[in-house]
């Protein structure tokens, strides 16, 4: 069944999500929670959750006629009752993390110290202290090293003098480790913001500003002294700025590593999870942009592996992770081997999930999801699902991100329409692939050189043709391995295909040739 999915239907009412995020077992909990709080259960807050809980889409005018609250109302009422789902869910047993037990932990020592009662509260603290450094939540041991300090300060005791050492000379420790944590997770997340807005590095000056940038950020640090957060935001810090460089090789050493730290101590995996199912995804894409597909495979069969017997923990986060990352690297495994057909299967999921996760995905992922769809029918030589699915990317509106994908998405409508002989349609494609190319200044030397050349296709004599797609191929193939231009294969096989040209073969057949036994 073909779903009508655009990326301008995703609703953005922040309660509307929310409410359409609840599990059945949470809708419950709440329902519950509202009884507890008394002479509550008619209130127009728990009206409210009960209407929009029916809906399928946010509409205020639909609200307003029920005459559960007035438009001045309607603001104050919906926070309201988004304070309260979240107090619902805080009291849920499933999303009693440590971090969550921690804070609950030290509001209960804070509550104790303010009625005085210091030496209940300095026990507290040392158990939560001691549960968060072994956890490595070195943020909040050091939010409870520093009430320690206060409480001691209040309370005395006659090892004051020693404890005062003592509690000085940990958050001393902390504090530096927060330090380090916090420049790594900086350097980590602008590494990554570059990436979404320029995309990796086009020349020999935007990497040596990378190489610059990178060198300054980066932190002095003893590896022997890094715990597993700041080893982890370091390895990503690497990551990023291997991906940047397009140094793939770099890209799957750091991600391997990252997903070594959660084999050295596998508990992290599950207090953990969302880190770990990342490092996994970064790893089978460095796997599938070196084009390693034996390692790929056994990396993708070890991911379902840990899926099926349930070694992740599941929540509304990891399982639309678990989706995404999952589904993606399918399709490529597909991509490596050349088994377009066989992945045909995989569309109707992705659909269904895109149309389930629709609220809390945001449009850069569903538009990765489509232009990999369009891929697959590609390969298939289903050029008419390919260009549906590519119409989605194209059409979309206020795409900041997923540049990139903007511009690959028209190439490949381009060569779509070529195969499909929509003779009448092409030299409109050419412009408007061309003009938007130029404009968001992403034109690169092989998408210059390539969609010229297919132009010029259309003045060639049939029994030339295959001479011409020879001359392409040899233009192009030197850029295959260039350090800046060879991004455009990442996101495109264009050589795969002009084989199938010259060769006469499907772009399967070609790929399937190349692959290692």
């Amino acid at each position: 069944m073909k779903r009508n999915i655009t990326l301008s239907n995703l609703q953005k009412d922040p309660l509307f999500i929310l409410i359409k995020s609840l599990s059945k077992s949470e809708k419950r909990q709440f329902n519950l929670y509202v009884g507890r709080l008394g002479g509550n259960v008619d209130a127009k807050f728990f009206s409210l959750f009960k209407f929009l809980d029916k809906q399928k889409k946010y509409e205020e005018k639909a609200i307003l006629k029920t005459n559960i609250v007035t438009k001045l109302q309607l603001a104050n009422l919906k926070a309201h009752l988004y304070k309260q789902i979240l107090i619902s869910l805080r009291l849920n047993p499933s999303h009693k993390n440590i971090r969550i037990q921690l804070r609950e932990q030290l509001d209960f020592a804070t509550i104790l110290y303010q009625k005085g009662l210091y030496k209940q509260s300095l026990k507290l603290l040392d158990k939560a202290k001691k549960l968060a450094i072994e956890n490595e939540e070195k943020n909040i041991a050091y939010e409870i090293v520093e009430l320690e300090k206060v409480i001691e300060s209040q309370y005395i005791t006659r090892s004051i003098d020693t404890r005062a050492d003592e509690l000085s000379l940990q958050a001393k420790s902390l504090s530096l480790q927060n330090v380090i944590t916090s420049k790594l997770s900086n350097l980590s997340l602008q590494l990554y913001g570059i990436l979404l807005k320029t995309g990796y590095v086009r020349n020999d000056e935007e990497l040596q500003k990378i190489n610059d940038y990178f060198a300054k950020k980066l932190p002095e640090y003893e590896y022997e002294s890094l715990g597993f957060r700041e080893k982890l935001w370091l390895y990503k810090a690497h990551l990023w700025y291997s991906i940047l460089t397009q140094d793939f090789l770099q890209s799957f050493k750091f991600a391997n590593k990252w997903i070594d730290l959660f084999k050295e101590n596998p508990k992290n995996i599950s207090l953990h999870p969302v880190f770990y199912l990342k490092g996994k995804n970064y790893l089978l894409e460095s796997l599938f942009f070196v084009k390693h597909s034996v390692k790929f495979k056994k990396e993708l069969a070890l991911f379902k592996e840990e899926i099926d017997q349930q070694k992740i923990p599941l929540n509304n986060n990891t399982e639309i992770l678990i989706f995404q990352y999952y589904y993606a690297n399918q399709l490529h495994l597909h991509f490596l081997e050349g088994t377009f057909f066989d992945g045909e299967y995989l569309v109707p999921i992705i659909n269904e999930k895109i149309e389930t996760y629709k609220n809390q995905l945001d449009s850069h992922h569903i538009i990765v999801l489509y232009y990999k769809i369009a891929c697959l029918y590609f390969g298939m030589g289903k050029n008419e699902e390919c260009i549906r699915y590519l119409n989605k990317i194209i059409r979309s509106k206020n795409i900041r991100v997923a540049e990139d994908l903007q511009c690959f998405a028209r190439v490949l409508s381009l060569i779509a329409h070529y195969e499909c002989g929509l003779d009448y349609d092409f030299e409109r494609q050419f412009k408007d692939t061309y003009k938007f190319l130029l404009k968001m200044e992403n034109l690169q030397e092989v998408q210059k050189i390539f969609i010229t050349s297919i132009r010029a296709l259309g003045d060639v004599y049939p029994h030339e043709i295959k001479k011409e797609f020879k001359k392409i191929y040899a233009t192009l193939k030197p850029f295959e391995n260039h350090p800046y231009e060879k991004r455009a294969f990442l996101y495109l096989d264009i050589l795969s295909w002009l084989e199938s040209k010259i060769y006469q073969k499907s772009i399967a057949e070609i790929i399937q040739q190349k692959a290692p036994k």
